[in-house]
């Protein structure tokens, strides 16, 4: 079995996952500058770019951490929020610029809020020395919602050149969010064992 590294704060996982980091800032500002600034709709196809790339590090940062025998701590707790803020910075800038709008703000409601309560979940049980690990229904959750927020960046630029591209975005958008209705039930029920005997004490 090889050595698992514990350092590496460099590495070239984390680098992927760094850059995934740094995307984010990127893809928002590309869309805020469409909107705001009245930018054209190429700048829609330069978010895409950047955010296909930063999705695509999503596997290949987790993929080389374990073939590389790599894995650090910082890679660890870094990768889960470098995922988080990808999808929920772009959500909200989607939403700001009408992109999601209507019934549909709710599918983004119910995936933000299901990824903070989530997260306050695994972190408490974390004190708790408890592991929840990730099912691969969770897995696939994440790859629709990838898929979902890349047809929505195209939006509009994309609705020009294929019809309906922003519907089918908003549909699996909502597929996404029923995905994470039920994830996010699946862990509270392995966790919340651990808060009924964590209160009996």
């Amino acid at each position: 079995m090889p050595r698992v590294r514990r350092g590496g704060a460099f590495n070239i996982p984390n680098m992927l996952t760094y850059g995934r980091v740094v995307a984010v800032p990127l893809v928002a500002a590309c869309l805020f500058a469409q909107v705001i600034y009245e930018g054209g709709l190429w700048l829609r196809w330069v978010a895409l770019a950047i955010f296909a790339i930063a999705a695509i590090t999503d596997y290949f940062d987790g993929y080389l951490a374990r073939a590389l025998s790599q894995q650090s701590a910082i890679g660890r707790m870094l990768d889960p929020i470098a995922d988080k803020l990808l999808v929920g910075v772009v959500l909200l800038m989607l939403a700001a610029d009408g992109t999601i709008l209507g019934w549909s703000l709710w599918a983004a409601v119910i995936i933000l809020s299901r990824e903070i309560l989530v997260s306050g979940l695994r972190e408490f049980l974390a004190e708790l020395r408890v592991s929840v690990p990730v099912t691969q229904l969770a897995k696939w959750k994440t790859t629709v919602q990838l898929v979902a927020v890349g047809f929505l960046i195209a939006g509009p630029a994309g609705d020009q050149v294929l019809p309906f591209v922003t519907q089918f975005g908003i549909g699996l958008l909502w597929i996404a969010a029923l995905l994470t209705l039920y994830t996010g039930f699946d862990y509270f029920r392995a966790g919340v064992g651990h808060l009924i005997d964590e209160d009996e004490r």
